[in-house]
Parts: C-alpha cells; sequence; structure tokens
C-alpha cells in the first residue's frame, strides 16, 4: 500500500489549500482514511478522519474550517482547508487503516494513530 499526499503549500492566514492523498495498492472504501499532522515541537495530532462508511470525524479546532472527503473512482482522499490559521502550520501525513467496527471504534483508531499506513507529508505554512 503506497499513500501519496500533495497539495501542500505556503498560504497566508486567512487562505486555503487542498490536499489530496492518492493510494495505491489499496480500495480507500475498505480502509478508514485520516489526515494528521505534525508540528514543530508538537505531538502529531488527527485532523480529519473518514469511515468505510464515508462519515467524517474532525479535530475541534478544524471544525466548520477544514472537509475531508473521497473520490472512490479516483481513488483518492482530499482535505479542503478553508481559513486557514498560523497554528495550522504543519508537515501533514496521509494514513489508512483496514480495520473496521463502530464509528466509535474506528474513530478510535484515528484518535490514537493506529493506523497501518502512513504516507510521506506535505508541508503546509501558513503566513500570519
Amino acid at each position: 500500500v503506497q499513500l501519496q499526499a500533495s497539495g501542500g503549500g505556503l498560504v497566508q492566514a486567512g487562505g486555503s489549500l487542498r490536499l489530496s492523498c492518492v493510494a495505491s495498492g489499496t480500495t480507500i472504501s475498505w480502509n478508514v482514511m485520516g489526515w494528521y499532522r505534525l508540528a514543530s515541537g508538537k505531538q502529531r495530532e488527527l485532523v480529519s478522519g473518514i469511515t468505510q462508511g464515508g462519515t467524517p470525524k474532525y479535530q475541534d479546532s478544524t471544525k466548520g474550517r477544514f472537509t475531508i472527503s473521497r473520490d472512490l473512482a479516483k481513488n483518492t482522499v482530499y482535505l479542503q482547508m478553508n481559513d486557514l490559521k498560523s497554528e495550522d502550520t504543519a508537515v501533514y501525513f496521509c494514513a489508512s487503516s483496514s480495520q473496521s467496527g463502530t464509528y466509535y471504534q474506528v474513530t478510535k483508531i484515528l484518535m490514537e494513530g493506529g493506523m497501518d499506513y502512513w504516507g510521506k507529508g506535505t508541508q503546509v505554512t501558513v503566513s500570519s
């Protein structure tokens, strides 16, 4: 399984970016997919995830600003990021897990970072 993230860049505060994660070697609808970020001096955190059934999960600080979606035909997961803030600056990673279960069980996997595969990150820098 390979996960290729792209779409990062430098943007001013209040701007937008859309990240893409193309999966190969697996089908995203068989997996719970997640976007995580790692900021300098901080621990990795879940940004957003989407279950096999298409139900999203968001971290509280990104609710209302970020939207996760997927295109099954393209085997791609997206993260639309609007109203970006300087605190969103980080390396963003996508990850997948084939574990299934209830929404609670799957989101627990997402929250704990218990994913099977991780892609290389894409840098997002928000200037204030």
